[in-house]
């Protein structure tokens, strides 16, 4: 099944990762997009596209007809806009390496259901934790947490084949998956003390990003063997 979220838990269909082709190719070209820009209207992409914690727990303590707010679309497309290559690139690395596995288990809903309602979550979190940061928050770090979480979820004992640098040549090896990804979330703390993004802001991201996306996977696998 390639459309939908597979059923069928042995399962594992070699089609094309769609999405997470598409998730790549519009990050991309929102970074090119913002990097063409003057500063003044980089920082206006931001303020448009980026989720402001503020205005997210300010809108989240009104009655839940409210909730339908143009600012609350921010949840999903600050998961796109990136301020630098090396943010994007960190992520979109992380997201091809545990992204097309899931996206191969789960199918094509299964991931986007992932990366968008864990990424968005994520920063509604953020935003319930740190409800007067009015500073906006972009980026795919708590989406691809997500995707990280549920492949554990879904591959707990698997190991992921990493070509490693031994001096001057590349030796693959197949490295068990939680040690990749504890260096993930080495590589993205370190972001946070010495890139823009404040460390309780990406702290409460990553790690609700990874829980929500863990549960996802461990909720699938359930239903999987009920079906079964």
């Amino acid at each position: 099944m390639n459309n939908g979220i597979v059923t069928n838990w042995s399962e594992n269909p070699p089609h094309p990762p769609f999405v997470t082709i598409g998730i790549s190719l519009v990050c991309i070209l929102a970074l090119l997009i913002y990097t063409g820009l003057s500063p003044v209207m980089q920082q206006a992409m931001i303020e448009m596209g980026g989720m402001q914690p503020s205005s997210i727990s300010a809108l989240l303590g009104q009655n839940a007809a409210s909730w339908w707010d143009v600012s609350a679309l921010s949840l999903a497309t600050s998961l796109f806009i990136h301020a630098s290559w090396l943010h994007l690139l960190g992520n979109l690395a992380y997201l091809w390496v545990f992204g097309i596995k899931v996206e191969q288990r789960l199918g094509s809903v299964g991931i986007s259901l992932i990366f968008l309602l864990g990424g968005a979550m994520a920063n509604v979190i953020v935003a319930l934790r740190l409800p007067q940061l009015g500073t906006p928050i972009i980026g795919a770090s708590g989406a691809v947490s997500a995707v990280v979480g549920a492949y554990l979820g879904l591959f707990p004992g698997r190991r992921i084949g990493l070509f490693l640098p031994l001096g001057l040549y590349l030796q693959f090896a197949r490295v068990p998956a939680l040690l990749v990804i504890g260096s993930w979330f080495t590589l993205q703390l370190l972001y946070t003390v010495f890139g823009p993004i404040d460390g309780a802001v990406a702290w409460w991201t990553h790690v609700a990003g990874f829980a929500l996306g863990l549960s996802f996977a461990l909720i699938a696998r359930a239903l999987a063997q009920i079906r079964l």
